[in-house]
């Protein structure tokens, strides 16, 4: 039985939406979080523009560009509580890079945000050896190829 899941799913001000909110409809998202879940959960899923992105990641990552996706992590137990944001514009051009469709990467971006927020990490190769391969194998039931 897949965990319990509040979701809050959020869109700012991002130009061009309509393929990031095609990429993203509720009933899938939640199915990606919950296959990545171990226990019952309150996550919010917010998708960004670059300004914001940038302006996040530089505030708590002391980092002054835009990334793929933070998670912010504020408990996870009894119950996971966590905020991911994703950056649009950096997603999209990664999943062209990458020869991916946009939801397979949206994706594959939450599900590694909703590992993070659990405490799985990837600072150490043995680490980001072990969080790969648990991200493949969500990704796999998902039906989804590996995301490396």
């Amino acid at each position: 039985m897949l965990p319990e899941l509040t979701l809050s799913l959020q869109f700012s001000s991002v130009a061009k939406p309509d393929p990031h909110r095609a990429a993203l409809p509720r009933h899938r998202v939640r199915k990606w979080i919950r296959h990545a879940l171990q226990t019952d959960a309150e996550i919010t899923v917010r998708i960004v523009d670059a300004e914001e992105g940038q302006a996040l990641n530089r505030e708590y990552r002391k980092k002054d560009y835009a990334t793929n996706v933070l998670t912010f992590d504020y408990t996870q137990e009894p119950v996971v509580t966590a905020d991911l944001v994703l950056c649009a514009p950096v997603v999209a051009k990664e999943a062209k890079e990458q020869k991916k469709t946009l939801e397979a990467h949206y994706a594959h971006l939450i599900v590694h945000g909703i590992l993070h927020a659990q405490g799985w990490d990837h600072e150490l190769e043995e680490d980001a050896q072990v969080m790969e391969l648990r991200e493949t194998e969500i990704m796999a039931r998902l039906g989804f190829k590996n995301p490396y």
